[in-house]
């Protein structure tokens, strides 16, 4: 057996991460981890790639005992980690990130930057990112494209074991084809691979045997092949899932419109949206989704065009104008965009609305606390107090905090942009009924999702995006995820 962990313990300060964690994972097999947030599935694979360190426990390849003091000594083990949270630096190129202090030199020390480009282009090219320039910086491409950046990375160290966590969480339908190619290529190769992943469809496409953590117990290994998806999930959560109904709460008034509107990224696209109504935007990456949006929030300027909310002519040039205005913005990078990771859950919930948090004119840290009490319920936000900083908690409950702060808010349209990326299977379906309860009470929500089985379910109109331009629209009457696959990946 390539990798085994035995008796893997991980114990924070009041937390028991991880509790007596055994697995054994062979060359060429995918092996699947799955779990709620905060299962303790990245802290398993931090301790194998050096990034923590296990309270107790042994790490075996082939056979032989090995401590993973740190990550430099996880890479010369042949350990590589694709991280569901970005490590790259945005100052850097997309070649320095690959090769960060692995660049080649030349004979007087110098990095050789000819076969470091060269290098790097025959990585961007097996991840269908050949239109990508090696010395492009790397704050100037899209979150699903520096996504694409951190598997090249990965590869660049031919890993006997590599780990993939959330690889698919930004990238699209298109993208996630080409890593499962790589992956199919990997396989027969000897590589392990640990695939991370809250996608039951992608669970059951691509991994040979599949592994359940829950409250950081090991709950059980499935033959990936003699389980299903309710089985796995009654063993992450303890319960089944129930279907999502299918309503309709379009209005006739209309909230938002944008009109032949240009900026970075986008041109001439044309759209409305109604009270009640969930339109969702779909396309590859890079096709300027996210653009819109950022546009519409007033993130970026508009070259171009024209927004109306409720018919009247607005011009959105700050994010504060936008809320004011009554619009969200759910983005899509939660980390750098979304949260402010140093300050606690109460202060992150409030900050979009303070006034929220005032008695007699008078900020209240008693009534923020109170307020955020509210929501950790409401939405199961897994934190052990109000005051813990947000960069401790999960993916999944961080992504819950951002949801908070809108609902506080309580904006009348909502821009959700990838709002379950990263998040276990229960809280998606929860992030799913507040979407549709707020749809319901007349919130006008746009919503961009790389994943169409959650644009189906949720949109009432799904609007294809291809290369900046509105290119085809379809009801949730006839749409299909082949009729979608099919206009964003037209040339």
């Amino acid at each position: 057996m390539l990798l085994q962990l035995q008796h893997i313990n991980k114990t924070y300060p009041g937390v028991n991460a991880l509790n007596d964690v055994s697995l054994t994972i062979a060359g060429g097999e995918v092996h699947a981890l799955c779990g709620e947030n905060g299962a303790g599935k990245s802290t398993l694979m931090n301790i194998l790639s050096g990034n923590q360190q296990p309270t107790s426990g042994e790490i075996l390849l082939n056979n032989k005992s090995v401590k993973i003091t740190n990550p430099l000594q996880a890479t010369a083990l042949g350990i590589a980690i694709v991280h569901q949270e970005k490590s790259l630096s945005e100052s850097l190129s997309i070649a320095e990130n690959i090769y960060a202090g692995r660049q080649p030199v030349n004979k007087w020390g110098l990095i050789n930057y000819s076969l470091l480009y060269q290098k790097t282009t025959g990585l961007l090219e097996r991840l269908g990112l050949k239109y990508l320039s090696p010395g492009t910086i790397l704050k100037q491409i899209s979150p699903a494209e520096q996504q694409m950046v951190e598997v090249a990375k990965a590869l660049s160290l031919n890993p006997r074991i590599l780990i993939l966590d959330e690889p698919t969480a930004a990238i699209t339908e298109k993208e996630t084809e080409i890593l499962f190619h790589i992956i199919s290529q990997l396989k027969k190769d000897n590589v392990a691979i640990v695939y991370i992943s809250h996608r039951m469809r992608e669970i059951f496409s691509i991994s040979d045997k599949v592994s359940v953590l829950k409250d950081g117990n090991h709950q059980g290994t499935r033959l990936t092949a003699e389980t299903n998806t309710n089985d796995l999930i009654k063993m992450m959560v303890g319960r089944e899932i129930p279907q999502l109904p299918v309503s309709k709460s379009r209005q006739a008034t209309t909230a938002l419109k944008v009109q032949s509107l240009c900026g970075n990224g986008f041109h001439g696209v044309s759209f409305s949206l109604h009270k009640g109504e969930v339109v969702g935007l779909s396309g590859l990456v890079g096709a300027g989704r996210s653009e819109i949006a950022k546009a519409i929030f007033g993130v970026a300027p508009v070259y171009r065009g024209d927004i109306f909310i409720h018919d009247k002519k607005v011009n959105i040039q700050s994010t504060g104008k936008a809320i004011k205005l009554g619009i969200g913005y759910i983005a899509e990078e939660r980390k750098t965009e979304g949260t402010f990771p140093d300050m606690n859950v109460g202060d992150n919930i409030v900050a979009a609305n303070m006034n929220a948090a005032k008695t007699k004119n008078l900020f209240s840290n008693e009534m923020v606390y109170s307020i955020a009490e509210k929501f950790i319920k409401k939405l199961n936000i897994a934190t052990p107090d109000v005051k813990r900083q947000v960069r401790f908690l999960s993916g999944g409950s961080q992504q819950k905090v951002v949801i908070a702060k809108w609902l506080l808010a309580d904006t009348e349209i909502l821009i959700a942009d990838e709002p379950t990326q990263g998040v276990d299977v229960g809280s998606r379906f929860e992030i799913y009924q507040l979407l549709k309860k707020e749809a319901a009470k007349g919130k006008a929500i746009l919503l961009i999702s790389s994943e169409l089985p959650e644009l189906l379910l949720l949109s009432d109109t799904i609007h294809v995006i291809r290369n900046g331009k509105l290119v085809e629209t379809f009801n949730r009457e006839n749409a299909t995820e082949e009729k979608i696959m099919q206009a964003a990946a037209a040339e």
